[in-house]
């Protein structure tokens, strides 16, 4: 892809500057509401039917790459706008678009992924929570979904079950629409991180009910749904995120001048490494973007990704130097963010290499679905 920002580009990026200066200034107490007032959620989708706006794959990754750069509030609306509303879009039967896709536009639903189980993380086909269908136009589940950010906040889920009694491996799943609201059939438990912090959760089905018109994609085809919704999970949001770990590494040079810790030639050898990759990274982002033939591109971006924010929390350290090793005083479950930003940004990234596929499931994809080697030999 020849990927050029063109002068309609440019005034969509002032637009989009200006309206983030202005509604940032009075920090609104409900910014997915703010977001939805102003049609800016959803413009990656292909119509404005739902209340949105639409703007082109260049315009989307500007709105991005300015959301980033204003330091806007992290997004609780991103699951359903980037993940679900596209796999309903693509999937999903006109009562399901009209029920569910204007509130997200609005940013009045949230929601959250209920994909890994405790025994079925990275191999996503071994799980194991059920959902049997009764008479009264319900289904039923039980089981338990493991690392799912935004549970507590999510007024839906997307639940991959086993809809087939006695299937294995990815048959006999289904793609169910949950309600959060049912107490006594959804227990979400946060999960303590040694950042101190609890974006991820348990969730506990006993008997949840979710719909039967809310069903995606039919009885038994779940898999293919799943399949679809993870190949969203990279694409725009990458060039995003590289503008953060563009201010992070900013920061750690600017610490490494500060203290002289530049002074020490293997450190500055180290910047100018982590500077030379995020820069590739960006180019090799922009070059598969939109891109839908090469089937090892997303694996090939989080493992770059991956390693280099994970290279970049060691790299603080070291520049942080003894220091950096000291939690404060007052650093307990009642106060978790009393860590500074580089001491949050080395624990945090331990996981990056993990979360989201780890590198060995990433290696996996690329060995045997882009060079065809033999498939791994899977114990039954």
């Amino acid at each position: 892809m020849d990927f050029r920002f063109s002068p309609q580009d440019d005034a969509f990026r002032q637009d989009a500057r200006t309206w983030l200066t202005s509604h940032l200034a009075h920090q609104p107490p409900d910014w997915e509401g703010e977001l939805g007032q102003g049609g800016w959620i959803g413009i990656g989708w292909p119509d404005a039917t739902y209340g949105n706006r639409t703007a082109t794959l260049t315009q989307q990754v500007v709105w991005a790459e300015e959301y980033a750069r204003a330091q806007a509030p992290a997004r609780t609306g991103h699951i359903g706008e980037n993940l679900l509303a596209p796999t309903l879009i693509a999937h999903g039967t006109p009562e399901q678009k009209s029920r569910f896709l204007p509130p997200i536009a609005r940013g009045e639903e949230l929601w959250c992924q209920g994909y890994s189980e405790p025994g079925a993380g990275s191999d996503l086909a071994g799980i194991r929570t059920a959902a049997h269908r009764h008479g009264d136009g319900t289904y039923r589940i039980t089981g338990q979904k493991i690392w799912t950010s935004l549970a507590r906040e999510a007024d839906w889920c997307f639940v991959l079950a086993r809809t087939g009694e006695g299937s294995r491996r990815h048959h006999g799943l289904s793609f169910l629409l949950v309600p959060m609201d049912q107490p006594g059939r959804i227990e979400v438990r946060p999960i303590r991180q040694m950042t101190g912090t609890s974006e991820f959760n348990e969730v506990f089905f006993d008997g949840a009910e979710a719909r039967a018109e809310h069903l995606v994609g039919g009885e038994g085809n779940g898999w293919q749904v799943a399949m679809s919704l993870l190949a969203l999970e990279r694409g725009v949001s990458t060039l995003a995120q590289q503008v953060g770990f563009t201010s992070e590494l900013q920061r750690v040079i600017g610490l490494a001048v500060s203290n002289d810790a530049v002074a020490d030639p293997a450190l500055r050898e180290q910047l100018v490494e982590q500077w030379a990759e995020l820069k590739v990274m960006r180019w090799n982002a922009l070059r598969t973007l939109g891109s839908s033939g090469d089937a090892g591109a997303p694996s090939v971006a989080k493992l770059l990704w991956g390693g280099w924010h994970r290279r970049l929390g060691e790299l603080a350290m070291a520049v942080r130097g003894a220091a950096g090793t000291v939690a404060p005083a007052d650093w307990d479950e009642s106060s978790p963010y009393a860590l500074d930003p580089l001491q949050h940004l080395f624990l945090f990234t331990r996981a990056d290499t993990i979360y989201g596929g780890s590198d060995e499931i990433q290696r996996t994809i690329i060995a045997e679905r882009v060079l065809g080697l033999p498939r791994e030999v899977r114990v039954p």
